[in-house]
C-alpha cells in the first residue's frame, strides 16, 4: 500500500477515532466558554466555545441576521438623528414639532430591542453564566443609554442619548457582521473547494460505453473515465492511461504530478494530459478532500492560549468597566457637574471599554492561520503546542517513515566480471517479478526508473530464509542472500559487500545458471525532502536529531544523507519518550516527528508532536499537527507559521488592549480641563475602528 493511500485511510480513521475525544473537549468548553462566546449567544444560539461545533448553515443564518438587524436599525436611525435636538442644534435647524420626543422614542425603542437583542441577550446569558464579558458590556452599555434617554422624554432634566444609543447599536451590529463574515471567510476557505468539484462523471458500463451520472451516484469499484483537462470526481486509483495530474487546489504542490497505473488520484485534482480510467476507492465523505475540511473545523474549534488570554481581559475588563462608570458618576457628581453630565461619562466609560476587538484579536487569526496551514498540508490539532512552536530548540526525528520513506529502494549495483549493471538489474528484476517481497518491489521499480524492458518468469519459487529462484528464457535465476552463496562458495569482493553491509544497506546476490552476475544493495530510501529540511532547521539554529529503534549502521547511514549529527539508535519504544525528556531537561523545548505506534509515548510527550499524514491512526491521535503530504520540510512551516501567528496574535491584542487602556481615561474625563471629552458616539466610531483594523490585520496573515 503507497503512503497516500494510507494517508487516506489512517485520516479518515483517525477521525472516526477522534470524534468522541473532540466531543468530551466541547463538553469541558461549554463550562468555560471561550472567545466565540461573543457571538456564541445571538438570538439565543447556546454554542459556547463552538461547543457544539455549529456547523456552516447556523453561522451563515446568523450572520444574514445581523445584515438584516444592521440595515434596519441604520434605517430608523436616520429620522433619530434628525429628530434629535442635539443634532438638530449641530445643524443649526430647527425640525421641533409637538409630540416629535415620542417619536424619537418609540423610533429608539425599536432599534433598542430589536438591532440591541443579540447583545442584551448575550450579556444576560454571559451572566448566568456568571462569566461576564463582551455581550454583557454591549449590553450594559446600550441598556443605560436607552434608560437614561427614556427617563429624559418622560420629564427627567437633561439631554437624551437616543441619537448615541442608535448609532452605537448600528456600529456594534456592523463590526460584528465584519467580524464574523472574516471568520465565515477564513474557516469556509476550504469548504469552498467543494464546489470545485465536478457534479458529473463518465461512469463506464460493462460493455465498455460511458455514461455520464451525477458524482453522488457513484459507488465504490465503479470506473470512471476522464479525460484531459477535466476534474477527478472521486478518489481512486489509475486501471488504464497515464497522465500529469495538477493537485495543486489540493496539496500546494505547483508542479504536476506524472501518475501512471495502480496510482493513487484525489478528487478535485485536474487531469493535464492523457486520458485515464479510474476505478473508485472513496465518494462523499470519505474522500480526502471531506477528510481536510472535517479535520480543520476540529482544529478551529480548539482552544487558544492567546484566545484564553484575550478572554480573561475581557472578564476583568467588565470589572474595570463597572468600576469605572460608577466611579466617573460619582467624581463627576462630587464635582458638582448635573446628572445628565455625570452619566453622559458614565456612558462614555462604558462604550469605550467594551472590548469587542480585543475578543476578535484571537479568534480570527485562528482562524486564518488554521485555513492557511489546512491549504499548506498542516492539520493543527492542538493550538496551544502550535503557537509554541516558534519557540522550538530543537526537532527530534524517526528514522523509518519519517526522514526516509519506509520502503527499500536500490542504492548501488556492483557487477561482476563483463557483466552491466543493468544486466544484473535485469536479470534480478525479471525472476522477482512475482514476488511481493519489500526488495523484490524495490528491485523492480529500479528497473522501472531505468525503463528496461523485464523478460517473462516462470517456475517461479521463493526459498524461505534463502530468496528466490525462477526461469527466465530458458535459464535459471536465483536472488539470494550472502548466507546462501557463502554455504555454494561464490567467489564475490568481499570488501565492497562489508562496505556495503556496514552503512546498513541489505546485500542480494544475483546468480543466473549458476554463476554469480554481481549484487544489489538496497535501503531505506531517504525521502528527497528531508536533506533540505534539516538544512533549513540549522539555518534557524534549531537542532535536529535522529531518534530510532533501527541499529546504529542504518541509522548513520541514514543521518549522514540527510545531515544530522546527533542520532540515538537501537531505542526501545518505550524508551523514545524517555529520551526526548532527556532532551527537554537541558531547558530546550522539543518538537517529536513520527510516524508509528511505537513513537505516540514521544509524540505525547514532546512540547510539539507532529505525525507523518502517511503513518499510524495512534500516531496521528497523539500528535498535535498532522503533515498531511508527509514532508519533513513542512516541519518548517509549521515554525514559520507558528511565528506569523503568534505576532498577528501579539499585534491585535496590543491594539485592542492599548485603545482601551488610552480611551478609558479620555472618555472618563481626565483631560476634561483641556476640554477634551470623548462622546459616546465618539467612543463607539473609534472602537469600531478598532474592530475594523483587528479584522483587517488578521486577513493580511500570509503564509
Amino acid at each position: 500500500m503507497s503512503d497516500k493511500d494510507k494517508q487516506l485511510g489512517n485520516n479518515h480513521q483517525y477521525h472516526q477515532n477522534h470524534e468522541d475525544h473532540v466531543n468530551h473537549e466541547h463538553h469541558d468548553d461549554q463550562e468555560h466558554p471561550d472567545g466565540h462566546e461573543e457571538h456564541g449567544q445571538h438570538e439565543n444560539h447556546d454554542h459556547a466555545g463552538h461547543g457544539g461545533g455549529h456547523d456552516h448553515h447556523g453561522h451563515g443564518d446568523m450572520v444574514a441576521d445581523f445584515k438584516k438587524r444592521f440595515y434596519i436599525s441604520l434605517l430608523l436611525t436616520v429620522p433619530i438623528l434628525m429628530l434629535s435636538p442635539m443634532i438638530q442644534g449641530f445643524l443649526g435647524v430647527d425640525w421641533r414639532f409637538p409630540f416629535d420626543q415620542w417619536i424619537l422614542f418609540g423610533l429608539s425603542t425599536i432599534v433598542f430591542f430589536y438591532g440591541g437583542w443579540p447583545f442584551l441577550t448575550g450579556g444576560i446569558s454571559e451572566l448566568k453564566q456568571k462569566n461576564p464579558g463582551m455581550m454583557t458590556l454591549i449590553g450594559l452599555a446600550i441598556f443605560v443609554a436607552y434608560g437614561y434617554s427614556s427617563l429624559v422624554v418622560f420629564g427627567w432634566s437633561g439631554k437624551n442619548f437616543f441619537w448615541e444609543l442608535a448609532t452605537l447599536i448600528d456600529i456594534m451590529l456592523l463590526g460584528h457582521w465584519i467580524e464574523m463574515r472574516s471568520i465565515m471567510g477564513a474557516s469556509n476557505a476550504l469548504e469552498e473547494l467543494v464546489k470545485l468539484m465536478p457534479n458529473e462523471a463518465h461512469r463506464v458500463q460493462q460493455n465498455g460505453e460511458t455514461e455520464d451520472v451525477a458524482v453522488s451516484d457513484l459507488n465504490t469499484g465503479d470506473i470512471v473515465l476522464v479525460k484531459p483537462g477535466e476534474k477527478i470526481p472521486v478518489d481512486g486509483v489509475i486501471t488504464e492511461g497515464k497522465s500529469a495530474i495538477d493537485e495543486s487546489m489540493l496539496t500546494g504542490e505547483s508542479m504536476p504530478v506524472e501518475k501512471n497505473v495502480d496510482e493513487e488520484v484525489i478528487g478535485g485534482a485536474v487531469n493535464q494530459e492523457g486520458s485515464l480510467k479510474i476505478e473508485v476507492q472513496k465518494t462523499g465523505d470519505d474522500t480526502y478532500l471531506s477528510q481536510v475540511i472535517t479535520l480543520v473545523k476540529e482544529a478551529q474549534e480548539s482552544k487558544s492560549k492567546a484566545q484564553d488570554l484575550a478572554n480573561r481581559a475581557a472578564k476583568w475588563l467588565f470589572y474595570i468597566a463597572l468600576a469605572s462608570g460608577f466611579g466617573t458618576l460619582s467624581i463627576w457628581l462630587a464635582l458638582g457637574y448635573a446628572f445628565d453630565v455625570a452619566l453622559e461619562r458614565m456612558v462614555t466609560v462604558m462604550v469605550i471599554t467594551c472590548p469587542h476587538a480585543l475578543g476578535l484579536a484571537a479568534p480570527l487569526v485562528v482562524a486564518v492561520s488554521t485555513s492557511i496551514s489546512a491549504r499548506k498540508g498542516l492539520l493543527i490539532r492542538n493550538r496551544t503546542n502550535f503557537e509554541g512552536a516558534r519557540n522550538l530548540n530543537a526537532v527530534v526525528f524517526d528514522k523509518t517513515g519519517t526522514l526516509t520513506k519506509g520502503e527499500f529502494g536500490v542504492t548501488d549495483i556492483i557487477a561482476a566480471g563483463t557483466h552491466t549493471e543493468d544486466d544484473v538489474l535485469l536479470w534480478a528484476a525479471s525472476a522477482e517479478q512475482n514476488s511481493e517481497h519489500p526488495l523484490a518491489e524495490g528491485v523492480i521499480h529500479k528497473a522501472q526508473e531505468k525503463e528496461l524492458k523485464l523478460k517473462e518468469v516462470s517456475d517461479f519459487e521463493s526459498m524461505t530464509g534463502k530468496g528466490l529462484k525462477g526461469t527466465v528464457e530458458g535459464k535459471e535465476v536465483l536472488v539470494v542472500s550472502p548466507a546462501y552463496v557463502n554455504e555454494r562458495s561464490f567467489d564475490y569482493d568481499k570488501e565492497q559487500f562489508n562496505s556495503l553491509s556496514e552503512k546498513g544497506k541489505t546485500v542480494v546476490f544475483v546468480v543466473v545458471e549458476d554463476e554469480l552476475m554481481g549484487m544489489i544493495a538496497l535501503a531505506d530510501m531517504v525521502r528527497d525532502s528531508a536533506k533540505d529540511a534539516i538544512s533549513e532547521l540549522k539555518a534557524m539554529n534549531i537542532h535536529p536529531i535522529m531518534l530510532t529503534g533501527d541499529n546504529q549502521k542504518v541509522a548513520d547511514w541514514v543521518a549522514e544523507q540527510v545531515g544530522i549529527e546527533e542520532v540515538y539508535a537501537e531505542v526501545l519504544p518505550h524508551n523514545k519518550s524517555d529520551q526526548v525528556k532527556e532532551i527537554q531537561q537541558k531547558g530546550w523545548k522539543v518538537a517529536m516527528t513520527g510516524d508509528g505506534v511505537n513513537d505516540a509515548p514521544a509524540l505525547a510527550t514532546a512540547d510539539l508532536g507532529i505525525a507523518i499524514g502517511s503513518g499510524t491512526d495512534v500516531a496521528m491521535e497523539t500528535a498535535d499537527v498532522v503533515l498531511v503530504k508527509s514532508n519533513p520540510q513542512d516541519v518548517v512551516s509549521i515554525m514559520d507559521l507558528s511565528k506569523k501567528t503568534y505576532r498577528k496574535m501579539v499585534q491585535n491584542l496590543w491594539w485592542a488592549a492599548g485603545y482601551n487602556i488610552i480611551a478609558i481615561p479620555l472618555a472618563a474625563g481626565a483631560l476634561a480641563f483641556m476640554g477634551i471629552l470623548l462622546s459616546p458616539a465618539v467612543g463607539a466610531i473609534l472602537m469600531s475602528l478598532s474592530t475594523v483594523i483587528v479584522a483587517i490585520n488578521a486577513k493580511l496573515l500570509k503564509a
